[in-house]
């Protein structure tokens, strides 16, 4: 068998959370040869892969979203639409329910330049009616350039390399899941759709907070990516979701309930049986001292979506009331270097103590030595971060985003709480829920049992993947059947 799977901004570039989960499962499956396809923003020869490549993968396959074909212009032959294309085109940027299939074969059979298409004159003309119907109020020039910015990323999907397979996995919508569209459209084989988060959702949040948009422009970047999960959600065979509220969220925004399924993350946790303790050596092989300290972990890429800030204020705020606190913020820093910096400047500013930035880490080296760990996101799926503290027995302190509810008081096991659940941005909230915690090793220890026994029943990864690896059999053999 093989399998496409298809990722943007993470594997093989980006450690944790969906590349993670990306290695276990190819790794899960050695007889199911995958060929990888990631999307990155644009070619940086600095970058490095952060994992070692399962031996089951045969290809690396990479698009970059800003695409040289534009920029270059290596292509001036002019671009002529259908009227079947263009009324296609026109419903994708300004109306409603785009004909994909006519996109998609358009950038399939013809030899198409972007620079060519987005400076043509069927573009323009599209572009110049909607613009004197609806934006007058703004220089057709930055109209123009926007729509052009806009449909770059996308039209770079629609015309890149396609790759035959028995089964193709996007491990969100958005881009990702055009490239799996666009493929199943193409060679007619099955297309499974993973949602870690809910993409949509999550640009949606991006682009009303975002500088680089203008706010005239807001309501145009909400609705392309409102239109590419529909699209991803028309194509998908099977759309699975980590929590029943995703899933119910997927159908609110159009998905085929019949189309849906649950399948939770997983952890080895054996993995983290007789990992280091609180009162071991130093990792480092250094003189660190663990003992004295009330030790909180934060497992985490340090960026904006993981609120780092707030973190950092919750955890001075509880300091100041218990010196004995330490703060461990354990994660890579590269991703948005400058917000990491604001990040150390923030604890620099504020002359605080005892807040280590220990980078890229082995957590298994760390987590032992925690008395418990806490995560500020004000977005999440169902962590992976969680499921990994549950398994060292941590209990956790989480906001109330995505399944984070879900795993600390638990959905269908009487466990009860392994740990507390907090306001998103609740700066005050969360240093009562540290100061709780550190002040009563009783009950971190409970519900340290709590997650680590909530984690055995439900979300034990060989189980996760077994599931994973049916799902492919069965997807397969009915095209097969067919």
């Amino acid at each position: 068998m093989k399998v496409c799977l298809i990722v943007e901004g993470a594997y093989p570039y980006v450690n944790g959370g969906v590349s993670s989960w990306m290695q276990g499962l190819m790794l899960a499956m050695p007889d199911v040869e995958f060929v990888v396809q990631s999307i990155a923003a644009s070619p940086d020869a600095n970058l490095q892969f952060k994992y070692k490549i399962p031996s089951n993968v045969s290809e690396i396959q990479e698009v970059y979203l800003l695409d040289d074909d534009y920029i270059n212009n290596r292509t001036q032959k002019k671009v002529s639409l259908t009227g079947e294309e263009y009324d296609a085109f026109e419903n994708l940027m300004f109306e409603s329910d785009p004909d994909w299939d006519v996109i998609i074969r358009f950038f399939a059979e013809k030899e198409v330049s972007l620079n060519a298409l987005l400076s043509g004159k069927d573009f323009f003309k599209m572009t110049l009616d909607y613009y004197n119907a609806n934006f007058r109020r703004v220089a057709f020039s930055d109209f123009l350039w926007t729509m052009r910015s806009l449909y770059l990323p996308l039209f770079t999907i629609l015309k890149s390399r396609t790759e035959k397979a028995d089964l193709y996995h996007s491990v969100s919508s958005g881009y990702a899941g055009i490239w799996g569209c666009m493929q199943k459209s193409l060679y007619g084989r099955p297309f499974l759709m993973t949602e870690h988060g809910l993409y949509t959702r999550e640009r949606e949040e991006e682009i009303i907070k975002a500088d680089w948009v203008s706010g005239i422009y807001k309501d145009i970047w909400i609705d392309q990516f409102k239109k590419i999960g529909e699209c991803c959600y028309q194509y998908a065979d099977k759309v699975v979701s980590l929590f029943e509220d995703a899933r119910r969220f997927q159908i609110e925004l159009g998905c085929d309930e019949k189309k849906t399924m649950v399948i939770p993350n997983g952890v080895n946790y054996h993995k983290f049986e007789g990992i280091p303790q609180k009162g071991d050596a130093d990792p480092s092989g250094g003189n660190v001292l663990w003992e004295p300290y009330i030790n909180v972990g934060a497992v985490l890429r340090v960026t904006p979506i993981k609120d780092v800030k707030t973190m950092i204020s919750a955890f001075a705020l509880a300091k100041n009331q218990e010196p004995r606190l330490k703060l461990w913020i354990m994660g890579g820093m590269e991703e948005a270097e400058e917000y990491a910096e604001e990040c150390r400047g923030m604890v620099r500013d504020m002359d605080m103590k005892d807040v280590v930035f220990t980078g890229i880490i082995d957590v298994k080296e760390y987590i032992g030595r925690m008395d418990f760990l806490m995560l500020t996101s004000i977005s999440e799926g169902q962590p992976l971060s969680i499921l990994e503290g549950f398994a060292a027995k941590k209990p956790y302190i989480a906001t109330n985003v995505g399944n984070c509810r879900g795993l600390i008081d638990g959905e269908n096991d009487t466990y009860g709480p392994a740990g507390y659940i907090v306001p998103v941005m609740g700066v005050s909230e969360i240093a009562r829920a540290i100061l709780k915690l550190a002040k009563d090793e009783k009950s971190r220890t409970k519900m340290g049992q709590a997650g680590y026994q909530r984690v055995r029943e439900y979300y034990d990864e060989a189980e996760v993947f077994g599931r994973y690896y049916s799902l492919y059999q069965e997807m397969t053999e009915r095209k097969e059947e067919i």
